[in-house]
């Protein structure tokens, strides 16, 4: 495998500090990516001290988290706590202006915040369309109404790309119509094609081309196509790929989660998501998963993603990206905190 492409696996690390066995770990040319959870984090010098020494021994890796808001928020302290997304889309509701522009401002400041850390991205947002259905999505979020969550959500990509920050849609084709958390069992969803390009898909069909990753959801819905969703070839290449005109990375959602388990163990899970089309694979809070599906893409010379490259160039922005000193009290950040507060009451 050639340095130039990218390496197509992503995993975690385990401590707030790199472990004597992680940099060689890091090194590895099928490795592309870390994404830190909440056991990384003490504070943010912290976090910055670690995504220092990620680069030092990688630096080509792109550095994930998952900073949606709400109750999906791995960086608190130092942080601006975000509110759930399900929030900004209430406030929508009462005032569209004071709504959308809240919600610019705060993809921004999580954009912000987390690149001034020296991370690239957060998996965010939730795409998703829902309420109270999921027991996993709920107020992470936007609405349960189609049309909202577009409009609002391309909001909240607008902020997070003027910060320098490319977004991540998820869950596709839509995680809100099921109650069952893919991160413990595998949901099964038994709409057809049109009640979802009616509903779940809506803003996936209208923000593909604004996207600069898609996450799609371990949910099968067997009367559209009979595998579960990150290992489809129909959904990911003719849906995702085809229809929908998106040429960003698509990450597969954890191979850990139980939802992933319709596929078999580590590796054959591994081989259907690159078979199906996904860029980058996570195995997370499960080394000897990732050091399985390592072993099996070195033995197969899995080639590498360009897209992932595309992705780590990040969108075109005026603002260069800020550091903590610069951010700290930025007139945007402190406006934006202050609205945060009146929200939260």
């Amino acid at each position: 495998m050639t340095h130039s492409s990218h390496g197509r696996l992503m995993l975690d690390l385990a401590a707030t500090s790199l472990q004597d066995d992680e940099p060689a770990l890091l090194r590895n040319p099928q490795v592309g990516g870390v994404i830190l959870f909440a056991r990384n984090v003490e504070s943010r010098q912290q976090v910055a001290a670690l995504v220092a020494e990620i680069r030092a021994v990688a630096p080509q890796l792109l550095i994930a988290v998952d900073q949606e808001g709400g109750r999906v928020q791995r960086f608190k302290q130092g942080f601006t706590l975000l509110p759930a997304m399900q929030q900004l889309g209430d406030l929508w509701l009462a005032d569209r202006d004071a709504g959308l522009d809240l919600t610019r401002d705060c993809g921004w400041l999580m954009a912000a915040e987390v690149i001034a850390c020296g991370l690239d991205i957060s998996f965010a947002p939730v795409l998703d369309v829902d309420r109270d259905t999921s027991s996993i999505i709920g107020d992470r979020a936007f609405s349960d109404q189609p049309q909202l969550v577009t409009d609002i959500a391309a909001a909240f990509i607008e902020g997070m790309n003027e910060a320098g920050m490319a977004a991540t849609g998820k869950h596709f084709p839509g995680h809100g119509g099921v109650f069952a958390d893919s991160h413990l069992e595998a949901p099964v969803d038994h709409r057809d094609w049109g009640q979802l390009s009616e509903h779940d898909l809506i803003p996936f069909v209208a923000l593909a081309k604004k996207l600069g990753g898609i996450m799609p959801a371990h949910i099968t819905f067997p009367a559209i196509d009979p595998n579960s969703v990150g290992f489809s070839q129909f959904w990911l290449q003719q849906v995702l790929r085809d229809k929908l005109g998106f040429d960003g990375v698509i990450f597969s959602d954890d191979l850990a989660m139980k939802g992933a388990d319709v596929a078999g163990g580590y590796v054959q899970k591994a081989q259907l998501a690159l078979d199906a089309g996904c860029d980058m694979i996570l195995v997370c809070n499960d080394r000897s998963g990732a050091l399985e599906v390592l072993d099996f893409m070195t033995e197969q010379q899995v080639s590498g993603s360009d897209r992932i490259k595309e992705m780590l160039k990040k969108p075109p922005v005026d603002e260069k990206s800020l550091s903590w000193p610069q951010l700290e009290n930025h007139p945007r950040r402190v406006a934006t905190m202050a609205q945060l507060q009146n929200l939260n009451g």
